[in-house]
């Protein structure tokens, strides 16, 4: 049974969201360490330039100046400043890095977003293969099932897919570039106009179901099986469907789809990209994919990386706790201390009673629906509701 006399935005037998927030960054640390990630920690304020290829759509940083005038910016992402630092250091590839933190957006006005995010993730760095885009998967999926979330979905694109389809058509490359865009601003009356000499050809059924081509994987999937063979395309769609196929074995009731018609979540994104939702949330639960491009940013030499972030703010909102877990407050005497302390080693889900008056602790322990210990009579007393 709650207190409603708490404020909002407070949970009274597990304290405040603040600190819910607090035990779900921590219990992913320790998933993290479990599977051999090292902690990174970057600094809250960068150089405007760290956040250069990001979309400003959806990251407008809050910006200020330095001493010496140089554009300085509150973190709006957690990717960018690991990999400047990867880049500065020089730290003997491969690695696997986690990380946690605040991250700070500007939101529209009315958008029911918040300015100040938290997040926890980890970056797999200098790793070709399909097995580190699946560990990241595997980290964010146990992630959910450790919160006890459940019907999860997964939407799984692929950042090179609609460019590598586009440059395969007879078109000249501005029309590519107008068709694209077509397509992902879905403006269906100059996406047809534009596709039109596509309508007697092998890519007829394709390209006219392309704007809408996300939703159920294997639907999506045997739609895209009516494409001639593009020898490009084939690793992509391969990597695709054996990744679709290890979240089923491993997690059976996840939940995958596909978009095919959606450009890359940011420039620097090179494969495979993720994101995990439940039908409960408006945002999503985490994010990531491939990234190879990403140090390129701040050196000359590319290298391969794959990462994935949790919203912990939504794994908040979206963990369930239980409302009537028992606590026991121990209500003691000053010169009691030692017996207090021993006390609260033996009592599980115990705390010190720091009211002086046992009125008060009565009434704080009734408010709370918790047992009291009283120290300083024989016995224990128990609270009310």
């Amino acid at each position: 049974m709650k207190n409603k006399n708490l404020p909002s935005g407070t949970r009274d037998e597990f304290g405040t969201e603040a600190e819910v927030k607090e035990t779900i960054q921590n219990k992913l640390f320790k998933t993290f360490r479990q599977r051999g990630f090292r902690k990174l920690t970057t600094p809250v304020l960068e150089y405007s330039d760290v956040f250069q290829p990001l979309s400003t759509e959806n990251y407008r940083p809050y910006q200020l100046l330095d001493e010496q005038g140089e554009p300085l910016v509150l973190r709006p992402d957690l990717t960018l400043p690991v990999a400047r630092v990867m880049s500065t250091t020089g730290i003997e590839l491969p690695v696997k890095w986690y990380y946690g933190g605040d991250v700070f957006r500007v939101k529209k006005q009315l958008s029911g977003s918040y300015n100040q995010l938290t997040q926890a993730g980890i970056e797999i760095v200098g790793y070709k293969g399909l097995k580190a885009d699946w560990e990241c998967l595997e980290v964010a999926l146990a992630g959910c099932q450790d919160m006890a979330i459940e019907n999860v979905t997964i939407e799984l694109s692929h950042a090179k897919f609609v460019d590598t389809l586009i440059e395969q058509l007879a078109l000249p490359e501005p029309t590519k570039e107008s068709l694209k865009q077509a397509l992902f601003d879905k403006d269906l009356s100059k996406y047809n106009q534009l596709s039109e000499p596509f309508e007697r050809t092998p890519y007829s059924r394709f390209i006219s179901e392309w704007p809408w081509l996300f939703g159920d994987f294997d639907k999506v999937m045997a739609v895209a099986a009516t494409l001639p063979e593009i020898k490009p395309l084939q690793p992509i769609i391969a990597n695709l469907k054996a990744t679709a196929a290890f979240i089923h074995q491993l997690f059976p009731k996840a939940n995958v789809t596909l978009d095919l018609s959606i450009p890359s979540p940011q420039s620097y994104y090179t494969g495979m990209a993720f994101r995990g939702f439940t039908d409960k949330s408006a945002g999503y639960l985490f994010s990531g994919g491939r990234y190879d491009d990403l140090l390129t940013n701040f050196q000359n030499v590319k290298t391969s990386a794959v990462g994935v972030a949790f919203d912990v703010d939504a794994l908040v909102e979206r963990t369930n706790f239980p409302d009537d877990t028992p606590t026991a407050l121990i209500f003691f005497n000053a010169d009691q201390w030692a017996q207090a302390e021993a006390t609260l080693a033996k009592v599980p889900d115990s705390t010190l009673c720091l009211t002086d008056d046992f009125e008060a602790a009565q009434q704080l322990a009734a408010s709370t629906n918790s047992r009291l210990i009283d120290l300083t009579k024989a016995g224990e007393k128990n609270g009310t509701n």
